[in-house]
């Protein structure tokens, strides 16, 4: 017996034989380029604020620096540094006179650190010639002590209403304080000796 074949009449179906794609489509692209540029953005972002953390680390360790200094200064002489007995109610300009008692010319007879052997340096980094903590701007006598946003430090002595020994300070990376205002929030990202 023959096998009876039946054939039906129904179109075959024919499928597509799937081409190998060659590249990206336009908003595949997009899409990369875009996840790209939020992953930079976010590691620049990181390297930014790591940044201004060290930068206010610095300024924390230079103030306590600083008012060390200042506290061996007064233990030696008496009183703190600076010519006049009450200085600046906003500190500014004051960091010349800091520079001068606590590294140029501590017992004030107008001679240089290197010519007097009777003078006491209370801080050996303020050195401008030897400046590796970039915290010194000038040279000789006439030198500026400047934190890590290059503004000068603030430094105010005597009767001040918020401390009446000295206040020493850095006015952060705006540069801008209020100190008898303790509440300004210009205040806010302001360095402090407490």
């Amino acid at each position: 017996m023959r096998a009876i074949h039946h054939h039906s009449s129904a179109p075959m179906k024919i499928q597509a034989i799937p081409r190998s794609r060659h590249g990206f489509t336009l908003i595949e692209m997009l899409t990369v380029i875009t996840i790209i540029v939020i992953l930079a953005g976010l590691v620049l972002g990181g390297f930014g604020f790591v940044k201004e953390k060290q930068k206010r680390s610095k300024a924390e360790i230079q103030v306590k620096l600083l008012a060390n200094a200042c506290e061996e200064f007064k233990a030696d002489n008496g009183f703190y540094p600076g010519i006049n007995d009450n200085t600046t109610g906003d500190g500014k300009n004051m960091t010349k006179e800091l520079y001068s008692d606590l590294y140029w010319d501590s017992n004030r007879d107008g001679s240089g650190p290197k010519s007097d052997s009777r003078q006491h340096i209370y801080i050996s980094e303020l050195d401008p010639e030897n400046n590796k903590q970039g915290w010194t701007d000038g040279r000789g006598q006439n030198v500026r002590i400047l934190d890590p946003w290059n503004n000068e430090y603030r430094y105010r002595k005597g009767n001040n209403a918020n401390n009446p020994d000295f206040d020493l300070w850095s006015a952060g990376p705006d540069g801008k304080t209020n100190p008898d205002n303790p509440k300004d929030k210009q205040n806010r990202d302001d360095v402090k000796n407490l």
